[in-house]
C-alpha cells in the first residue's frame, strides 16, 4: 500500500490468534509506522512481524512490569511519538493491563484510536451456536475451587451467555465446577481457534465433562461459552397467590397491572384472574 501519515498517538491494535493470514492490511501499515511497538512478549511479537517484514522497534508491557513501562510510555506519547500497542494474540484490552494504558492517554488528551481484528472471545463466541445477542466475558477464573465457585455464584443468575477462558489442564475441574454452581446447561470448548487442528466441541456440561475426563486434556489454548440461565417460570399457583396479595391493598386493574410487570405475563389475562379472584371473596 502506499504510504500514509497517521496522527501520532496510541494505537490499539488487533493481532491474529493464530492464523497470521488474520493480520489486516491496515495493521500492517500502523505497525510499520509506528516509532514504537509495546507488547506483551517481545519474543511472541517479533515472530508475527518478521513474517510481515515489520522492522519497529519492541517494548515490553505487561502486567508483571506496567507500573515502571506506562510512565515512559506516556512520555514519548506526550512528546508526539506514535505508539501501537498489541497483545500476543488478539485484541489488546482484553485480558490484559492496555486499559491503564488507554486511560492515562484520555487524562493526558493523547489522541487514541483501534485496529479491529482477531478476537478469541468472539470468535468463540461464533462458533458456539449459543444466544449472542447478550453475553458477558470472565476471563479466566480462579484456579482453586473454593475461589472458582464463589465466583460463578455472582454470574449464575446472568441473563446472557457467559465466555471464559481457561488453561487446558483446568479444564475438566472447571467444568465441573461450572456444573455444579450453574447446574447442567449446554456449553462450548474451543480450542486453537484458526489454527489447523481448530475444534469446537458442543453439548452439555455432564457431556463435556465425561468426554475430557476420558480423554484427558486438550492441547491448545481454551474458550469456554456456557449458554444462559433459563428464564424462571412462576407457576400458576404463585400467579394467583401475588394477585391475592396485591388486592389486599390494590384496585383489580392496578392489582393486574403491578404483577403484569412483575412477571412480563399478560396484563388483560392477569386482569380476568384477578377479577375472578376478586368476585370469589
Amino acid at each position: 500500500m502506499s504510504e500514509q501519515t497517521f496522527i501520532k498517538g496510541l494505537y490499539l491494535v488487533a493481532t491474529p490468534i493464530g492464523n497470521l493470514g488474520d493480520l489486516s492490511a491496515r495493521a500492517v501499515d500502523v505497525l510499520k509506522a509506528a516509532d514504537l511497538i509495546a507488547c506483551e512478549d517481545t519474543r511472541v511479537t517479533a515472530k508475527l512481524l518478521s513474517h510481515w517484514g515489520i522492522a519497529t522497534k519492541t517494548t515490553p508491557y505487561h502486567e508483571h512490569n506496567a507500573d515502571k513501562a506506562l510512565p515512559k510510555l506516556m512520555e514519548r506519547l506526550k512528546n508526539g511519538d506514535m505508539i501501537a500497542q498489541v497483545s500476543d494474540a488478539g485484541t489488546p484490552i482484553v485480558s490484559d493491563p492496555g486499559y491503564r494504558l488507554v486511560q492515562a492517554c484520555l487524562a493526558e488528551n493523547v489522541y487514541v484510536t483501534a485496529v479491529p481484528g482477531a478476537s478469541a472471545v468472539l470468535t468463540a463466541l461464533q462458533l458456539s451456536g449459543l444466544p449472542s445477542h447478550r453475553w458477558l466475558f470472565e476471563g479466566f477464573l480462579p484456579p482453586k475451587t473454593a475461589a472458582k465457585e464463589k465466583e460463578l455464584n455472582l454470574l449464575k443468575e446472568i441473563p446472557a451467555t457467559l465466555i471464559f477462558y481457561e488453561s487446558p489442564n483446568r479444564l475438566t475441574e472447571t467444568l465441573k465446577s461450572m456444573r455444579a454452581v450453574l447446574g447442567d446447561r449446554q456449553a462450548a470448548v474451543s480450542r486453537e481457534l484458526t489454527k489447523k487442528f481448530e475444534e469446537t466441541v458442543r453439548g452439555n456440561l455432564d457431556f463435556l465433562i465425561e468426554k475430557y475426563e476420558t480423554e484427558g486434556a486438550p492441547k491448545g489454548e481454551i474458550v469456554i461459552t456456557v449458554a444462559p440461565v433459563k428464564e424462571k417460570v412462576l407457576k400458576i399457583e404463585n400467579i394467583e397467590e401475588l394477585l391475592k396479595q396485591s388486592l389486599q391493598t390494590m384496585k383489580v386493574k392496578d392489582a393486574a397491572a403491578f404483577v403484569a410487570e412483575q412477571t412480563g405475563l399478560s396484563r388483560k389475562e392477569l386482569y380476568q384472574k384477578a377479577l375472578a379472584l376478586k368476585n370469589d371473596k
